[in-house]
């Protein structure tokens, strides 16, 4: 009997000493995919460390992927319920009434097939400004992204030094930036350098040009699918034999090796006067040469002077939240936490976006450099941009279809071949 009640006393002695012992807190694992942009990807380690440590019961596990690849990547694991937080660009290529037989942008198909959470009552969205929230995330009368910023990609950046060495004004021609690069060329100075390893940063560096000759993008979308302008006609002609000056003789030789990573650090070496691209490789710059005296304008593409003061752009990252994440309380947690004006503010800081929470301040170089051309902002040619199935494989305005970067040499001939190969999705589009 006594051994009996002893035996009893142990199991209740052990059985209290398992109730009183310390339940292991669960944690959440919060999946972010954001795209490959050095900069941004620097500060989001960071936010995602502090992040962790204000809520530990959270662990961020960030993806990180080719921005080339990140619509089908978001596709892919949305559908396979594989993500919770997901970086989206701002909400481009809308369908509009004159375009037919098209496919809608992605973004769309993925709030139309529900894949996306309604952000519309979130207190955080409050934080932006509401002409970001209605043009660069709202669909449907509904919020499925908040948009972190906007960038320029039609501008120069020019090195001061150089120019002032060599007696060389800021251009605001056409006809100005030709002969400052003649006078870099002849003395022995690379004018243009661009990562044209890549490909990409040799057409969107001449985006500039292209709006300077039509400086209302959107009436130029318009017009190429109702067909009141066209590829190869007078205006255009002059584009592409402009473009072809800009591939030929303007961009450093050898610029088809170097990577688009590594181009901001060719520029900022000093090695060469200008460098076409986004206002993204301001915080490249900086990083690889802190000193280095710099300024930015917008690509004088037109020989009048008013047409080239625009800066061509687009909203670039922006916070989407998978519809059906298990996790849903933390991704919004995540959102709020970046979206606080501190935080936001920092982001800013390190990406150089030009931003779109009212209350940041560029604090930078770039800051002071666009600020005159602001007002001046326009969204671009491929945010409105929507292909008609069947174009063929040159249906684009880009310059890196000329020589050394592409297999064109004649701009008559390049014009021709572009407005055939969109014509061809035209007519079926028509038919």
């Amino acid at each position: 009997m006594r051994k009996t009640n002893l035996l009893s006393l142990v199991v209740l002695l052990i059985l209290s000493m398992a109730l009183i012992q310390p339940v292991a807190a669960q944690t959440t694992t919060l999946r972010v995919l954001v795209h490959q942009n050095p900069p941004m990807v620097e500060f989001m380690e960071a936010f995602n460390q502090a992040f962790q440590e204000r809520n530990p019961d959270i662990v961020v596990d960030m993806s990180v992927v080719n921005a080339n690849d990140l619509s089908t990547v978001t596709q892919t694991r949305l559908s396979a319920n594989d993500i919770d937080v997901i970086d989206m660009f701002g909400f481009a290529n809308a369908v509009q009434p004159y375009m037919d037989n098209v496919d809608p942008p992605n973004w769309q198909q993925l709030a139309d097939a529900g894949l996306l959470m309604d952000l519309t009552d979130q207190a955080f969205i409050a934080n932006y400004d509401a002409a970001t929230i209605a043009d660069a995330g709202t669909y449907d009368g509904k919020v499925y992204a908040v948009n972190l910023g906007r960038v320029s990609y039609s501008g120069i950046y020019y090195n001061i030094d150089l120019f002032t060495a060599n007696n060389v004004t800021v251009p605001t021609t056409w006809s100005e930036l030709v002969q400052a690069c003649e006078t870099f060329n002849a003395a022995g100075i690379p004018c243009m350098t661009a990562g044209g390893k890549d490909g990409w940063p040799i057409f969107v560096g001449a985006y500039g040009l292209t709006g300077a000759l039509y400086p209302d993008q959107a009436a130029l979308v318009e017009g190429l699918w109702t067909g009141t302008i066209t590829w190869n006609d007078e205006r255009a002609l002059e584009m592409w034999s402009r473009m072809q000056v800009y591939t030929r003789d303007m961009i450093e030789s050898g610029a088809s090796g170097i990577a688009a990573d590594a181009a901001p650090g060719r520029f900022a070496s000093g090695a060469v006067a200008m460098f076409p691209g986004g206002t993204w490789y301001a915080p490249a710059i900086e990083a690889a040469e802190p000193e280095f005296e710099w300024g930015y304008i917008p690509f004088p593409g037109s020989e009048n002077a008013e047409d080239n003061q625009y800066l061509f752009g687009k909203y670039d990252q922006g916070w989407a939240v998978a519809a059906n994440t298990p996790n849903a309380e933390a991704a919004l947690l995540y959102l709020a936490e970046f979206s606080e004006p501190e935080n936001y503010q920092a982001f800013v800081d390190a990406v150089g976006f030009i931003p779109t929470q009212p209350t940041a301040q560029l604090n930078t170089r770039l800051g002071e450099q666009v600020a005159p051309y602001l007002e001046n902002f326009r969204v671009g040619y491929e945010q409105y941009w929507v292909s008609p199935r069947g174009v063929g494989q040159y249906a684009n305005p880009w310059a890196s279809y000329f020589q050394p970067f592409g297999t064109f040499d004649d701009p008559q001939a390049l014009a021709d071949t572009v407005q055939a190969d969109l014509q061809s999705g035209l007519d079926a589009a028509g038919s």
